[in-house]
């Protein structure tokens, strides 16, 4: 009977299962930084909301995922929650540059873009709409049709100053839904008419992630919607 051959010992010594290990870990972390990587530019991305514009939809220190093939594959809708890159300056500039942790964060999906500003807003208008609001009855209309918005924000009416516009082909028109206390398109006319460029959109808010007590989707109301008839064609 021959003897089975030895095992190969350098194959077999503690410091060969040591940097097995470590190759294993290191494998583990790439998949999983490709794997961010890809969800974060093609799926989701993760946004935080710093302000009290959108209460009680998102509130202050809430955190959010964005699906980032609105618009794309899937289509924008009046009454989406959507994140936006500030590129009329609506926000004031950014006090310092991000740390290279936070470039670190935003690289992987953890955080947006450190060099960038975003916003957080509601479509109240496509394109072609005509959306108003008069003192008088205290309605916002779209194309003429009163809606009931059951998300403005407790106290609030609708808007605190008369308007009537009519969206540009490739803009939206956006609110706060805490109307109240949101700078929004009714605040910025002197740019761009207050119209916020589709091509800024980066996607629609759809889970809200943090903290755990609020977990749950981001609703767009289209009941509040259904009946606003399209605009009239040019």
């Amino acid at each position: 009977m021959s003897a089975a051959p030895a095992e190969n010992s350098h194959e077999s010594g503690p410091l060969y299962k040591i940097w097995r290990f470590v190759r294993e870990i290191v494998i583990i972390v790439v998949i999983a930084l490709v794997l961010s990587f890809a969800i974060k530019t093609f799926f989701f991305r993760a946004y935080y909301i710093p302000s009290g514009s959108m209460e009680n939809t998102l509130e202050i220190n809430d955190r959010i995922f964005a699906n980032l093939m609105v618009p794309g594959p899937f289509e924008l809708n009046r009454g989406d929650v959507v994140v936006f890159r500030d590129d009329l300056g609506w926000l004031p500039p950014l006090e310092q540059s991000p740390t290279a942790f936070e470039n670190v964060l935003s690289f992987v999906g953890i955080l947006p873009a450190a060099d960038e500003q975003y916003l957080v807003k509601r479509i109240i208008g496509m394109p072609g709409d005509t959306v108003s609001y008069s003192q008088s009855d205290g309605k916002l209309k779209i194309n003429g049709e009163e809606i009931d918005e059951p998300y403005v924000y407790q106290g609030n009416k609708p808007s605190d100053m008369e308007f009537s516009v009519t969206v540009p082909q490739d803009k939206i028109w956006v609110m706060g839904d805490h109307r109240a206390a949101s700078a929004d398109s009714r605040f910025h006319t002197d740019i761009q008419g207050g119209f916020v460029d589709l091509n800024s959109v980066q996607g629609r808010a759809s889970i809200i992630s943090w903290p755990a007590s609020r977990w749950g989707t981001v609703d767009s109301h289209d009941e509040v919607f259904s009946n606003v008839p399209e605009p009239a064609a040019n």
